[in-house]
């Protein structure tokens, strides 16, 4: 495992605790024990922000509305847990806290999970829920021309997946994609050499795990269906801009900067946020330390930007 030294000081104490308890991920009794401990998450007072769950939605759906409006923005934001476990509700307190401080509306999606359901059921999920904001746009009060698409790991995978998908179909699109350390090439999890790392939070074997029951079939393969890994387009020109946020020591550092990397390449206005001595991701779990806070405004801040630009 890396060492603690590594991880930035003010994280190691919430990372050792949280490293005490390895992930039983790689079985099918862990991954239905995990799902158990995700449903069980502690209720969050949404001050500021009123929580919805529409009864029309092609998918279950948490809806962040803010009592104070700050524009017609709009985030579709889409949960982590390696494709395999976790659920809408455990990302309340970003949502709530980024509706609120953003003044714009929320919308998380409770997509299928793998193995049970592997690809493409989430991201056809997330897609059916995407549609959904459309087409809710004015019973919301949001712009559709104002909208984000945003996810964390697994989520960040599916994000960036959707924005491609988007940009195909054509119609209404992203504004920008805001991923956090995001889950985008299987290619990692098929490195074995990466095994031996240790990273925290999210080793290489955990990787290898969550797509293998997310594509059907061992990752790293010669092809895979259009969508199915973002980090796999060829062409990544045209896409809307996009921020990336990971720790430098995250087993998803060197894809993620690989992926900002050709986004640029492409032309798309990427910024790239590395953040030292930090595992994946810390900002659900490591909360008000000032390495969580700093990297939080900022993410806020390039969105807020986004979202003001856009709407002038």
């Amino acid at each position: 495992m890396i060492a603690l030294s590594k991880v930035a000081p003010e994280l190691r104490k919430a990372t050792a605790r949280m490293t005490r308890f390895p992930l039983p991920f790689g079985s099918n009794w862990g991954r239905r024990l995990l799902r158990r401990l995700f449903a069980l998450t502690q209720e969050v007072k949404p001050e500021g922000v009123r929580i919805e769950v529409p009864a029309n939605g092609p998918v279950p759906l948490r809806v962040y509305i803010p009592d104070e409006r700050k524009g017609r923005g709009a985030l579709l934001w889409i949960h982590g847990g390696g494709y395999v476990i976790g659920t809408a509700r455990q990302d309340d307190p970003f949502c709530i806290a980024t509706a609120r401080e953003l003044g714009i509306v929320v919308v998380g999606v409770d997509y299928r999970l793998a193995p049970e359901h592997p690809f493409p059921a989430p991201l056809d999920d997330c897609h059916a829920a995407w549609t959904w904001m459309q087409a809710e746009a004015v019973v919301l009060g949001i712009d559709p021309a104002l909208t984000v698409i945003g996810g964390q790991s697994a989520g960040g995978g599916l994000a960036a997946a959707l924005v491609q998908r988007v940009h195909d179909e054509g119609g209404p699109q992203p504004v920008v994609q805001w991923l956090f350390c995001p889950m985008v090439d299987d290619r990692t999890a098929a490195d074995t050499s990466l095994d031996a790392i240790g990273h925290r939070m999210w080793s290489n074997r955990n990787n290898r795990s969550g797509w293998q029951c997310y594509l059907g079939q061992a990752p790293g393969s010669a092809a895979l269906p259009p969508y199915a890994a973002a980090a796999r387009r060829a062409d990544l020109s045209g896409l809307p801009p996009a921020w990336i946020g990971v720790g430098t020591i995250d087993l998803f550092h060197d894809e993620d900067r690989a992926y900002a990397d050709r986004l640029s390449a492409a032309g798309v206005e990427t910024l790239f946020t590395p953040v030292p001595g930090a595992p994946h991701g810390f900002e659900a779990w490591a909360p008000g330390t000032s390495v969580t806070e700093d990297y939080l405004r900022g993410a806020r801040d390039w969105l807020r930007a986004r979202l003001g630009g856009a709407e002038g």
